[in-house]
């Protein structure tokens, strides 16, 4: 299991995450995106916004077809579409997470603390993986 922690300290998640999104979708992977409802509302219309070229196909998990859509916003860790990639797009770090081949915590300033005390946690478990990336303002950069 691959935990991969992502800072974005100048753009919101709304922003960021639907580069990594399609980054998921070109790799044929389906995706779970977690958050509560504002949020999930706002990563809707950035979904649908982000890159007019290159529409990213979504839907909401408590909606019919559910099981067709690459990419599921939801407010739990159920993925009817079959998802193993789980973006955690509200930084609050879930248990249930560890049930997937990845998880995506996405952070910003505010949650540099609750993540490096996460990473100390996730550290010492036996098979779970750790990556760090941070948005630079325009690309994810990763370091180690």
């Amino acid at each position: 299991m691959r935990v991969g922690f992502y800072l974005s300290a100048t753009q919101p998640v709304e922003r960021v995450l639907p580069q990594v999104a399609r980054a998921a979708v070109r790799a044929g992977q389906r995706m779970l995106v977690v958050g509560d409802t504002p949020l999930l509302a706002r990563l809707d219309q950035a979904l649908w916004d982000s890159a007019p070229d290159a529409f990213l196909a979504h839907g909401d998990a408590a909606h019919p077809h559910a099981a067709r859509q690459p990419i599921l916003l939801s407010a739990e860790c159920r993925a009817p579409n079959g998802a193993q990639l789980l973006a955690l797009a509200d930084g609050q770090w879930r248990d249930d997470a560890l049930a997937f081949e990845r998880a995506l915590l996405f952070f910003d300033e505010g949650g540099r603390d609750a993540s490096r005390a996460l990473w100390r946690d996730l550290k010492r478990r036996e098979g779970v993986m750790l990556e760090f990336h941070e948005h630079d303002g325009t690309r994810w950069n990763s370091r180690s």
